[in-house]
């Protein structure tokens, strides 16, 4: 009864919120068609979200373009903007510098190869095999934010706070091994399936639950 109880809250929300959700995913797609320099600059926002407040990292990559940084800057330039709005920020830096100089050449061919060959699991395993500081999370996370988020789940914070509660996973785990992440996935998969709601939608709708706004 309270699972049929938590559903049915999960639908009422999600009715409200439909059209904003499908338009905001309309935008992630024209974002993925923009070309390289905006695929690096997703890329580079989820590099800086472990540990950090999305908002925050949004704002460190708008600052780092206002200053030009963000495609020529040094780490130790990209550590004095990042040091203000994420944690790690030395790391962090260095991860953004060593994805632009792997990434950049031929106006980003690499990484568009990464995001758009194969399926979207296969281009997720490809990204953490490529890109240093991207895991399972940071990966679904760019590839929903350039158009290939259909059928991968990010699992942060707020998205398993949300699958306990309405019963899709019976606890929240300690940590996020590679396993756990897929099937927790998986679980979050059946879940939308059993509401007839797409998982890139849920995830924004949960979002936005917890933050008051669909954001990225």
């Amino acid at each position: 009864m309270e699972k049929q109880k938590g559903s049915a809250e999960v639908l009422e929300k999600y009715e409200k919120r439909k059209n904003e959700i499908t338009e905001r995913l309309l935008q992630f797609e024209l974002t993925g068609k923009k070309g390289g320099t905006a695929l690096f600059e997703e890329l580079s926002f989820c590099i800086l979200t472990p540990q950090s407040k999305a908002f925050s990292c949004d704002e460190a990559i708008r600052e780092l373009k206002k200053k030009g940084l963000l495609f020529k800057g040094s780490g130790e330039e990209i550590a004095a903007i990042l040091s203000k709005k994420t944690r790690f920020h030395n790391n962090k830096a260095a991860y953004l510098v060593e994805a632009r100089e792997k990434l950049g050449v031929d106006g980003f061919a690499l990484l568009k190869k990464l995001t758009f060959d194969g399926s979207e699991y296969h281009a997720r395993s490809e990204l953490m095999k490529n890109v240093k500081g991207i895991g399972w999370k940071e990966a679904s996370h760019y590839l929903r934010n350039v158009g290939r988020g259909s059928s991968i789940a990010i699992l942060d914070r707020h998205i398993l706070k949300n699958l306990r509660r309405h019963g899709a996973i019976g606890r929240l785990p300690k940590s996020l091994t590679p396993k756990r992440y897929l099937q927790i996935e998986k679980r979050m998969e059946k879940f939308c399936e059993s509401l007839g709601i797409p998982i890139g939608h849920l995830d924004l709708l949960f979002w936005a639950e917890e933050t008051g706004k669909i954001f990225k």
